[in-house]
């Protein structure tokens, strides 16, 4: 079945001496990454200590294991392949635009780059396939890093689809990064050039297409290996018992009392873990080199600070979790107040970094002199935050624990009203402005970030609810929501006459299904939208359930009010209803 199976880093993959290049197969579905995947990718490899672990491909090709030339066809990988090389092409981007203040190491370094993402004669060294445009964007992004490949035609509405806002999301990180250190950008790109060709793939060669398959399927249905919250806990019950501390039994009770106050959820443990040491470092153990932690030495913190007054060390962390699970919303209370209501709407944000000040704060909370009332506006002003941040990307996840670490210092000798002006204050001056905000807003936003625009949605139809109309937007059925996002446009292909007679022809539906189909105003939230899909508009509007219930547009949510009366829908009705939007979402997320 396996050819060969070996561990390589990115450069050996991508030589510059070779010509091997990786085509996806036509079969392969279209780039499908998006800003989370792009975001993770990068902050893993600013946080790599050493070479990064980026898993496996699985790649066809009938010789033996050859590196050096050849074609390998990509039956599995694409989506990482693809996104490494546009990472590449937006370094090269950065380094080329200052070719001339380049010193001769760097100008080889950049030489070589090129030649890692095209090969002679201009030939792609990882080639996409056609579907959704793939190939031609691709092509026409390499052209405009500066490389030399024969520039596809740009199709229209390019700068709206991944591939292009994959390049151009890496073109801003590298820029960030370079702010955010107070170096240049020659720097900046410089470090991640290193990272991703330090960064380890395993690259699995098999025989033929029903090997590839089988394998896949394997490799997708393994057992979960032992994580760094397992390895923690293993260390605490060993020094336990070596050390005559606390029985094994004594240790695991403690354990087991932190993990059931942070809930069965592994990336909530290890983020609580992560959380309590940058939050109260300066009350710790020393650790050397961890001036934050993180993944990658998350297991090394733990064993010095587990190795030193390691009951009280535990102690410490059980009455942590206890707050953290109520920040968290894990914890249930019998009696919520208005207090647990803003940490669910910083959670439904995506405001989970800043968990570290807010455990922090609660915990401090009778020395800071901090009211209720003041902890709800902190919340708030989290909120807000983050859902800018999660829409421009601003600023970068691999800043956040800086910027709340260095709140939480900042904070030191403060209380009440000083605390929360600081927290304010350091919020607005670290997010995108509001000009930034306001154009993610006016684009595709469910492309960019479908939890954000659903979150914007709900919070502006929670909002106009009265006692009477409340409605529980967040509720599931089999892990699913069932108040949804639904376009009013559809989205789908295979679009009715009746739409496009009402848009002005066919080439004028295709064009407003590219251009404006992802947009603010063309999104709404109804119950069991799926019965809804590509109906006529009035259809959408009219809708019922078999119990005679609306479940369309006159659903009773304030949000649709304005869709109850209309008759047709059209891009100037999408342009302005996503103006009314958009300035009720400034509005209602506002920073100083």
């Amino acid at each position: 079945m396996i050819k060969s199976a070996n561990q390589y880093p990115v450069h050996a993959l991508l030589s510059y001496e070779g010509n091997l290049t990786y085509r996806v197969p036509p079969y392969q579905r279209e780039y499908s990454w998006q800003k989370a995947e792009w975001e993770d990718l990068f902050q893993d490899l600013v946080e790599a200590d050493d070479s990064h672990f980026l898993g496996t491909i699985i790649t066809l090709n009938q010789t033996t294991d050859a590196v050096a030339s050849g074609i390998l066809e990509l039956i599995d990988g694409q989506q990482r392949a693809t996104t490494l090389t546009l990472l590449l092409a937006a370094i090269y981007s950065v380094l080329n635009e200052h070719r001339e203040d380049l010193d001769d190491e760097a100008r080889n370094e950049l030489f070589n780059l090129g030649r890692r993402l095209v090969g002679k004669g201009g030939e792609l060294r990882v080639t996409p396939q056609t579907q959704g445009r793939n190939r031609d964007d691709y092509r026409a992004v390499l052209a405009e890093a500066g490389l030399p490949v024969e520039p596809a035609q740009k199709k229209p509405y390019f700068p709206l689809r991944r591939i292009a806002r994959c390049y151009q999301y890496f073109r801003g990180s590298i820029t960030r990064l370079a702010e955010t250190n107070g170096f240049d950008e020659v720097r900046a790109a410089r470090i991640m050039l290193e990272a991703v060709q330090k960064a380890i793939l395993v690259k699995i060669e098999v025989a033929n297409h029903a090997d590839a398959f089988v394998l896949f399927e394997s490799l997708n249905n393994r057992g979960m290996p032992l994580t760094p919250v397992d390895l923690i806990k293993n260390h605490l019950l060993a020094v336990s018992e070596r050390h005559g501390v606390m029985h094994v039994d004594e240790a695991f009770k403690l354990w087991n009392e932190m993990l059931t106050n942070l809930g069965d959820d592994y990336a909530t443990q290890e983020r609580f873990l992560r959380h309590y040491y940058n939050a109260f470092k300066a009350e710790l153990p020393e650790v050397a080199n961890a001036p934050v932690a993180t993944r990658t030495k998350l297991i090394r913190i733990y064993e010095t600070l587990l190795g030193k007054n390691i009951k009280s060390g535990v102690d410490d962390l059980v009455g942590a979790s206890r707050i953290y699970g109520r920040v968290t919303c894990v914890a249930e209370t019998d009696a919520p107040t208005a207090l647990d209501e803003s940490f669910r709407h910083l959670m439904r944000a995506q405001g989970a970094p800043s968990y570290v000040l807010v455990m922090w704060l609660l915990a401090k909370q009778a020395k800071l002199g901090l009211t209720e009332y003041q902890l709800i506006s902190v919340t708030r002003w989290l909120t807000s935050f983050f859902v800018r941040r999660n829409l421009t990307g601003y600023p970068q996840t691999y800043a956040l624990p800086k910027l709340f670490m260095t709140i939480i210092a900042m904070l030191d000798g403060r209380s009440g009203v000083g605390v929360v002006d600081i927290i304010a204050k350091e919020l607005t001056d670290a997010s995108s402005s509001d000009e930034d905000f306001r154009r993610r807003l006016e684009g595709p936003i469910y492309d960019e970030n479908t939890d954000v625009a659903r979150f914007l949605l709900t919070t502006l139809s929670e909002d106009a609810m009265t006692k009477e109309t409340q409605t529980d937007l967040w509720g599931q059925e089999k892990g699913h929501f069932v108040w949804t996002i639904e376009h009013i446009l559809p989205q789908g292909a295979n679009l009715p006459d009746a739409w496009k007679q009402m848009l002005g022809g066919a080439a004028a539906a295709a064009s407003a299904q590219e251009a404006d189909v992802h947009r603010l105003g063309n999104l709404t939230i109804t119950a069991y939208n799926s019965t809804l899909g590509n109906k006529s508009f009035p259809e959408k509007r009219d809708r019922t359930d078999t119990n005679g219930r609306y479940i369309g547009y006159r659903n009773g949510l304030a949000l649709n009010v304005d869709l109850v009366d209309r008759q047709t829908w059209t891009v100037a009705d999408i342009e302005e209803r996503t103006k009314k939007l958009v300035d009720a979402s400034l509005l209602r997320f506002p920073l100083l």
